[in-house]
């Protein structure tokens, strides 16, 4: 079996599937594939390796119907048609419970470094600012007992719930769309509505999947109804807030602070006044980016292509429908 790969991957996961048969060819420019070139790669493959955000829509599985599996180097397939993908009878394979822990270190980050301006102060340092001690100037927020808001409970916020509570004492509310008992026994979480999330949350951090209900919900309202003195952190996806109502909020004084790893667009421009606002910190996507993390979702990968390469069911799948189907 041939597999195309849109990015390098660790040297041992390559060797593996070289072990196995299977013909890696990889992308090493340092950009983005465009989509005719995507497609005109996979027309060659048997397999896509999948590493990045490319959109892989109706249009993508109508152009590569022979594909043999799409396996995804992510937990998220928002970018990925998968009703498109079962209908041509193409597996769907990604890297569940992999990076909950290192997602939630991600959003621990975040909350403590918008808590002490700690980007900010770093700029002042760099820009040789740092020349006289105001006592009063440019403080920070002490966390201790605060009240975290999980919106969306599964892993990774249950992770960086643990985080909190072990830390700092934090009070735990979430909002996901079903009551989370296990969360409530081990970690004493409350159930609360989304509004009763926004009014009561000190630190409020998104966990949940991208869909059409979490779209753009956190809009000029939603941050209206927030705490002034609440801090916003997202590392799900960037969709989830609307970029313009957060500066609007945060220049406002609506809400304290915001610590983004995900943006929309990605990658974010430069130039975007979010940058510059003291109160803020933003990452480039970094929430699985630790070694263990990565190579562990490349070995994830590299099982899900063996599968594919030998007719077996992927043993990490998104579409199981798929193998009900018969191909188009």
């Amino acid at each position: 079996m041939k597999v195309f790969l849109t990015r390098r991957i660790f040297p041992d996961a390559l060797d593996a599937l070289k072990e196995a048969g299977i013909v890696p060819t990889v992308w090493t420019e340092r950009r983005g594939l465009s989509r005719q070139e995507l497609i005109e790669h996979c027309s060659r493959q048997d397999a896509l390796l999948g590493i990045g955000a490319q959109q892989l829509d109706s249009d993508f599985f109508k152009a590569c119907p022979h594909l043999r599996a799409v396996v995804l180097h992510s937990v998220g397939f928002d970018h990925v048609d998968i009703a498109a993908a079962t209908a041509f009878g193409i597996p769907v394979g990604n890297t569940p419970d992999v990076l909950s822990k290192a997602t939630a270190d991600t959003a621990f980050l975040l909350m403590l470094a918008v808590s002490r301006k700690a980007f900010f102060h770093h700029r002042r340092v760099t820009g040789g600012q740092w020349n006289f001690f105001e006592p009063m100037a440019y403080l920070g927020r002490e966390l201790d007992g605060n009240t975290l808001g999980i919106f969306g409970m599964g892993k990774i916020g249950k992770a960086l719930a643990r985080r909190c509570k072990a830390a700092f004492g934090m009070r735990i509310i979430y909002h996901n769309r079903h009551r989370d008992l296990d969360a409530e026994e081990e970690l004493g979480a409350t159930w609360v509505s989304f509004e009763e999330l926004l009014q009561q949350s000190e630190v409020l951090s998104l966990h949940a999947a991208l869909s059409s209900e979490t779209t753009g919900r956190f809009d000029a309202d939603a941050f209206g109804k927030m705490k002034p003195d609440a801090i916003f952190i997202n590392t799900a996806r960037g969709a989830m807030h609307d970029e313009a109502a957060l500066r609007a909020a945060l220049e406002a004084g609506q809400i304290w602070g915001a610590g983004l790893d995900v943006t929309n667009p990605e990658p974010m421009n430069p130039e975007n006044p979010l940058l510059h606002l003291e109160n803020v910190a933003v990452l480039p996507h970094i929430g699985s980016a630790t070694l263990e993390t990565r190579k562990r979702m490349a070995a994830i990968c590299v099982e899900n292509l063996i599968a594919a390469a030998r007719n077996e069911r992927l043993p990490y799948l998104v579409n199981p429908g798929v193998y009900d189907r018969k191909r188009v």
